[in-house]
């Protein structure tokens, strides 16, 4: 690799630095100081180096939200886009968000593969397919970098599920490995040279991903060429010999891990080369240095070379609307539903479903941030809306099944204790969530905290009999308007430490509270300090829940409202109990009697609308009854005013299916997402996603991978296939389109390659795609290299990739399946 002058003298001032550090400051800095940091070194000029996850927002040092931050859409809403421009844009706001916090890298992106729809957390990552996954992530990573700001691409590698993925052996032929999984890792090394990677929890073919020497040092590094960090989930090394051998560099959190002291005691007894110790430092260091941190060491971006200023919720809305992927739209009258039109809604419009006015906009676990704001669709459809539109809302079915934290009436301070009772901080709270890692609120030692009390008071909007609960692991004491509803211990079993840690919902009792009148309530917490927990930290909630209203009352009030509006809409959507980190689905129903809901309003009014806020592929079975179906992924903190665009037709929904959506779990090529004996075997081969749904006698999916319709319609008039420009390059295609609808649209071309004169064992595989506009009756071009890899195999007698001999089949088409 050349060095431009920028990296030379990095590498000078990581070198210097290198020859004055000493073994244990050298194991000190691979250990991290605490939840989020490393240890600043002064005698070598070496500034503290900060890291926060941040796949779709930063949330900063701390778990709170004192410093709100922008909360961008899903991965999946970015890559539903299929706009690697976008995601660059995107992640040039989170390089933005991360100087205004603070922190130096973000632990993201998340390039696992959506292998089945079951996995728990493929909210967070970006699609079924390599190709497309590696395309956003690059983007995304270089947006970031173009900051100043480095990244670690996660989870390396075969983190598709999140059942036992502490110890979970993946076994991975190595075709599926190097096709599927280590594919969007090599785009984007290739492609962004990424300062960090993230090592996953799980092992791979019988090796920890940790220690796994063949695949960081061989093919990471060895191969592709990879100069950056690689660090460890969070709690995943386990071995301080095996992980040094392995290549990990970073054993995250800090400071007591199995790097620090225990590193340098096994370089003293002989048992690890001190080499292995320098190379990994030297990669910490050259980090450092391109974050700006280390002395005599330019930054990689300077200040005044950063991207101009961007406005946080604009980009927010307009990711919101491009990821939207309109599934269905039927013809009611002499036109499609939508876009509706909102001077001819003289009835108005029934908006139907709690996540209407209570929007879930991101998915559960590491991923959450605290936005200063959210829109819901109920408030943005009433700012949108003409003068005198009726405008009716009723719940329906609540998908909440278990009770939420508490937030809206409450006001909340969390106070901490020592055992004396002196008051150590406080904090407001926005919800009834406390989390504290790694960094207490100012005043606060974990070694001095006795008790967290978090006490207010709640002013109930509605009257009746209101539920209190609590979660958490520890002592609690729950106590509302005067009454203790619980005094005990909380402490729930888990395979997964942060679930343990967290713990279930767990209702306590029932108050009667009149509307409008305020009560006090406290739920005091008792840490668990006798037991042995992995990080420091403290998180626990209290929990509430309105007065329950009979079901069928509900829903009969909700069809009442649709039969006499002009348009249904209903928001369905899953919950942070079943899309979330740290467990998997069990099934792809929509929790509660969501189904029922969409099925009793679709009868009462044929102009009904549903919209889907789901991470992953959830199943539709009422899907031919309706008049729309629209897809919105967790839309971030702007999700309601980008529905609002959409539904109205101010913005077209540019979203297309990075993930294909099966009729039921059954159809599904691959549902086996829980070890057998810890091991879980990828035994599908090749056959993920669509390239699976290709295979004779398999059923028809309900909507394919790519698929997704626009307020326009698009001719495909020419394909031209040209000899590629150099030796990586099989060919240049070059397809026409016209515009043949009544507005102007964005079409996403998508090109498919197979292979005739070799079995793949594939079908068509996506091998390129762009996106277009125009306007009505224009044609639009689009220019699509054809990389020599998408034709390409892994060949496992030999360890290398090999190039079929052809014909090759190249289509152009608007989605996967029936492209001409």
């Amino acid at each position: 690799m050349t060095l431009g002058q920028g990296d030379a003298e990095r590498e000078r001032a990581v070198e210097a630095a290198l020859r004055v550090l000493g073994l244990d400051d050298r194991t000190r800095l691979l250990a991290g100081q605490d939840m989020w940091s490393l240890p600043a070194l002064p005698a070598v000029g070496l500034g503290s180096l900060v890291m926060s996850d941040g796949p779709i927002g930063v949330r900063g040092r701390r778990w709170s939200a004192d410093d709100p931050s922008v909360a961008l859409p899903s991965p999946t809403a970015l890559a539903a886009a299929w706009d690697p421009e976008l995601a660059r844009r995107a992640g040039r706001l989170l390089a933005q968000e991360a100087h205004r916090k603070g922190v130096h890298v973000l632990l993201a992106p998340t390039v696992n593969l959506h292998r089945s729809p079951l996995g728990g957390r493929h909210f967070e990552a970006y699609s079924e397919d390599p190709l497309l996954t590696g395309a956003i992530g690059t983007g995304y990573v270089l947006g970031v970098q173009d900051g100043g700001v480095g990244v670690t691409v996660k989870h390396f590698v075969g983190n598709e599920a999140e059942t036992e993925r502490f110890t979970v052996d993946n076994r991975i032929a190595p075709r599926p490995l190097r096709e599927l999984y280590l594919a969007p890792f090599e785009a984007i090394v290739k492609g962004a040279r990424p300062w960090g990677v993230m090592a996953a929890y799980n092992a791979v073919n019988g090796v920890t991903m940790t220690e796994h020497a063949e695949l960081i040092g061989g093919v990471l590094r060895g191969e592709w060429g990879f100069d950056g960090v690689v660090v460890s989930d969070w709690l995943a090394a386990r071995s301080t010999a095996g992980a040094i051998r392995g290549g990990l560099d970073l054993a995250m959190p800090g400071p007591h891990t199995v790097y620090g002291e225990a590193l340098a005691a096994a370089v003293r007894a002989g048992e690890v080369p001190e080499e292995l110790v320098a190379d990994a430092v030297r990669r910490v260091l050259r980090l450092a240095a391109r974050a700006g941190l280390l002395a005599g060491a330019p930054a990689a971006v300077a200040q005044a070379d950063r991207p101009a200023p961007i406005d946080g919720d604009a980009l927010a809305r307009e990711i919101a609307g491009r990821g939207c992927v309109l599934l269905r739209n039927a013809v009611r009258g002499d036109a499609p539903v939508l876009p509706l039109e909102a001077a001819a809604l003289h009835g108005g419009i029934a908006l139907i479903g709690a996540g209407a006015r209570e929007p879930r906009i991101l998915g559960g676990g590491s991923a959450q941030v605290f936005p200063g704001h959210v829109v819901s669709l109920l408030d943005a459809m009433r700012d949108a809306l003409p003068a005198g539109t009726p405008l009716a809302y009723a719940p329906g079915a609540d998908p909440v099944e278990e009770l939420p934290a508490a937030a809206g009436g409450f006001a909340l301070r969390a106070v901490a204790r020592a055992a004396d009772g002196r008051e150590l901080g406080a904090e407001a709270l926005p919800s009834g969530q406390v989390q504290w890692f790694g960094e207490m609120p100012p005043g606060v030692d974990y070694d001095d905290l006795h008790t967290v009390e978090l006490h207010g008071i709640f002013t109930p909007a509605t009257g009746g009999e209101h539920r209190f609960g609590t979660r958490g692991t520890g002592g609690f004491t729950l106590t509302v308007a005067g009454r203790t509803l619980y005094d005990g211990p909380q402490y729930d079993q888990d395979p997964d430490p942060f679930e343990a840690f967290f713990g279930k919902p767990t209702q306590r009792g029932t108050v009667h509270l009149a509307a409008g009148e305020p009560v006090p309530v406290s739920l005091l917490h008792l840490p668990p300090k006798d037991v042995e927990l992995p990080i420091r930290a403290v998180g626990f909630s209290l929990l509430h829940g309105e007065p329950e209203r009979d079901d069928e009352e509900l829903l009969a009030e909700a069809v009442a409202a649709a039969r006499a509006a002009d348009t249904a809409v209903v928001v369905v959507g899953t919950t942070e109990r079943v899309e979330s980190e740290g467990f998997d689905r069990r099934d792809l129903r929509l929790p509660g009697r969501q189904d029922e809901l969409v099925a009793r309003v679709a009868a009462a009014n044929p102009r009904t609308v549903v919209v889907v806020n789901s991470g992953a592929p959830v199943e539709l079975p009422w899907r031919e009854q309706v008049a729309a179906v629209l897809v919105c992924w967790f839309p971030g903190q702007e999700g309601g005013a980008a529905l609002a665009d959409v539904l109205l037709g101010a913005v077209e929904p540019g979203g297309r299916l990075p993930t294909t959506w099966p009729v039921a779990l059954a159809d599904a090529p691959v549902t086996e997402v829980a070890p057998r004996e810890g091991v879980l075997p990828y035994d599908e081969g090749v056959r993920i996603g669509y390239r699976a749904w290709q295979r004779p006698g398999t059923p028809a999916p309900a909507y394919p991978f790519g698929h997704g319709l626009g307020y326009t319609t698009w001719a495909y008039e020419e394909l031209i296939a040209l000899p590629g420009s150099g030796p990586e390059e099989l060919a240049s295609v070059t397809v026409r389109v016209r515009n043949a609808g009544p507005r102007a649209g964005r079409e996403v071309v998508q090109l498919y390659l197979a292979g005739a004169g070799a079995d793949t064992g594939t079908g068509q595989v996506l091998a390129g795609f762009a996106s277009v506009t125009a306007g009505p009756g224009e044609v639009a071009e689009a220019v699509i290299p054809l990389p020599c890899r998408v034709a390409s195999t892994w060949d496992d007698s030999a360890g290398a990739w090999r190039l079929p001999p052809g014909p090759y089949r190249v289509s152009a088409g608007p989605l996967s399946v029936h492209i001409a």
